[in-house]
């Protein structure tokens, strides 16, 4: 996406992991789909929650921060191959603009700018530098046998309701000219960190060399309402105060939809409630539980009969929490 991660998230350049976390939050919560039904609403929180998973992850984001927003275009190893490249004299220095800056057939022109000492891409021939991210030059056949194609990775970021259903998604990769556009099946309850496998879908292979293949790895984006621990879904439940002393039987939302929990008498804030195999699927094994933490909530405004009858129980009860061990 063409927009800066970090006006997307409101913060600025030096903002420290815990601004970046309450950026996130606080977006998160306005423009969720599920609390916001204006139609943009949905496309700004993918702008949020892909900004967020980039400038969370100190790596990711020192890549964003460097080559901007082609980073994920750049080799892993880019580095080592430029100075292979440009020999023991050249620079080092930060990336100000788009790797495939010039025609991708004209070699070492539209060579990057650097800040600092002087590369200016001599001696190094960008074709070959980024042209296994789509495939080599036609002709790289006469190098030499055949060479199966590298594999390749690329993140997939998903919401906790992607991932807990599942189902296809069509996504593109790249970027200048250089696009593709795959269809992936995405099983249901992916966890943060698989990766989804697209066979022959790699870097392409010299001469009759076999195409590697392309490994999409999951993301999870934080959720303004679900925490996920491994395939275990925590989410929090209000109540009111009579239903956690008297003990009710209330719905809770989960990914799947809601589901009933049994709150038993006498419930204080802070109580785990589980239910059984209510968390993300697991196609190959048993799947997580669901957890709801209880939040009892008092009415902010008691009517005249509301505040009445607590007042009435705050005269006959001997109850009092800061005498509880």
């Amino acid at each position: 996406m063409a927009d800066d991660y970090y006006e997307v998230l409101g913060i600025p350049r030096t903002a420290d992991a815990a601004e970046i976390q309450q950026a996130f939050r606080t977006l998160a919560r306005r423009y969720h789909p599920d609390v916001n039904r204006d139609p943009a609403a949905e496309e700004r929180f993918k702008q949020i929650n892909e900004a967020y998973s980039v400038l969370s992850d100190p790596g990711t984001r020192s890549r964003y921060d460097r080559f901007g927003p082609d980073f994920r275009q750049i080799p892993e190893d880019y580095d080592e191959r430029v100075a292979a490249g440009q020999g023991a004299g050249g620079g080092a220095g930060t990336y100000r603009g788009s790797p495939f800056g010039g025609a991708r057939g004209a070699g070492r022109t539209g060579a990057p700018t650097w800040t600092e000492t002087g590369f200016d891409g001599s001696g190094v021939d960008f074709e070959d530098l980024f042209g296994g991210m789509f495939g080599g030059r036609a002709g790289g056949a006469g190098r030499g046998g055949p060479v199966p194609g590298a594999d390749q990775e690329a993140e997939l970021t998903l919401s906790v309701e992607e991932a807990y259903r599942g189902g296809r998604r069509k996504i593109t990769l790249g970027g200048d000219g250089a696009e593709r556009s795959y269809d992936v099946t995405i099983p249901p309850g992916v966890v943060d960190g698989q990766r989804i496998r697209l066979a022959g879908e790699g870097g392409r292979g010299r001469g009759p060399g076999s195409a590697g293949d392309l490994y999409l790895v999951v993301r999870i984006a934080p959720h303004p309402r679900y925490r996920l621990v491994g395939r275990d879904i925590h989410v929090d439940l209000p109540v009111t105060a009579w239903e956690a002393a008297l003990g009710a039987t209330v719905p809770v939302t989960g990914p799947g939809g809601a589901v009933k929990v049994h709150v038993p008498p006498g419930t204080s804030t802070g109580r785990r409630l589980r239910l059984r195999g209510e968390g993300m699927p697991h196609p190959k094994g048993s799947p997580g539980h669901l957890y709801a933490e209880i939040q009892v909530m008092v009415p902010p405004s008691p009517s005249p009969r509301e505040r009445e009858l607590f007042e009435e129980l705050a005269a006959v009860s001997s109850f009092d929490p800061r005498k509880q061990t």
